[in-house]
């Protein structure tokens, strides 16, 4: 359960562009420095992105070093995408380090749902630490509630996908937990929802082509470990502009590809993306709808 207030009593009104231009500007202005805990697939990716939207990421899962690099950061990432025991008793140590020190902490589930492992690490890991800000697909979140269906994998099942039919009762399912474990929950898809215990937002930016190359998801979570570092009076916010920047940075990525580019193109154009991005770009381009 969090200790950190920023989630639950920020302001309940609703979110300007202005307000999603602080929160970038916040983030270039102050080069938060993250300690992330990722999947290994991807850790270069998410330390690309960390750099390019203005951050500063340093990653290790060494138990006997997490402490220390946790004390010298901002904030912490926590993303068992690939799990060992090494790596989860460094993500409790690290965690712990930053409770102390009233740092956010980020948690991406990748997978929970998928193994016992991963099911258990995840609500270990929101039971016993001041979780900021949870990230998920939507099954991934579930599985964190108990009401998961059938994970597929670090994929969201078909049948927990947000649609515009199901776009309340999903806001409602987010608000729920996001009492319960008293943090911010997003969940992210083709239809995105950050919510708190009092308000939901859906965000509408991004393209299909993020889901063809490997991270956008564990990128994100990282993402979001800057911004929260750089606003905590605001975690709330935060996360919509984060994952807002995200999608946008995608679109961009997108519009420029050529006709023999692929996903490893697209790859780089949205690091190039989320690097030019500024706060004038995210307020014009932001898609958003207080629920």
């Amino acid at each position: 359960m969090s200790s950190v207030s920023s989630a639950t009593t920020a302001s309940t009104s609703s979110i300007t562009t202005a307000d999603l231009a602080a929160a970038l500007t916040a983030v270039r202005a102050s080069v938060p420095l993250v300690h992330c805990i990722t999947n290994y697939v991807t850790v270069n990716d998410c330390a690309n992105a960390l750099l390019a939207c203005g951050g500063s990421p340093i990653m290790s899962d060494e138990p006997a070093d997490v402490a220390d690099i946790t004390t010298i950061c901002g904030g912490l990432v926590l993303n068992i995408g690939t799990l060992n025991a090494r790596s989860i008793e460094g993500m409790h140590a690290a965690g712990a380090r930053a409770a102390q020190l009233g740092h956010p902490i980020v948690l991406d589930p990748v997978g929970a749902g998928a193994s016992t492992l991963r099911t258990q690490t995840a609500c270990e890991l929101v039971d016993t630490l001041p979780i900021t800000v949870v990230r998920g697909n939507m099954s991934e979140v579930k599985a964190l509630a108990g009401s998961a269906a059938a994970t597929r994998g670090v994929d969201v099942n078909p049948d927990d996908a947000v649609t515009p039919d199901n776009l309340a009762a999903s806001a409602a399912f987010a608000r729920d937990l996001a009492a319960k474990l008293d943090c911010v929950v997003a969940i992210t898809g083709a239809i995105d929802i950050v919510a708190s215990a009092s308000r939901a937002v859906a965000i509408t930016n991004g393209v299909p082509m993020m889901g063809k190359i490997t991270g956008a998801g564990c990128m994100l979570s990282c993402l979001v470990g800057a911004y929260v570092t750089a606003n905590k009076h605001d975690a709330f916010t935060a996360t919509v502009a984060a994952i807002a920047g995200e999608g946008l940075a995608g679109q961009i990525a997108q519009a420029r590809m050529g006709e023999l580019d692929g996903n490893g193109s697209f790859r780089t154009y949205l690091l190039d993306a989320l690097y030019t991005m500024d706060a004038a770009a995210l307020s014009q381009g932001a898609r958003i709808e207080e629920l």
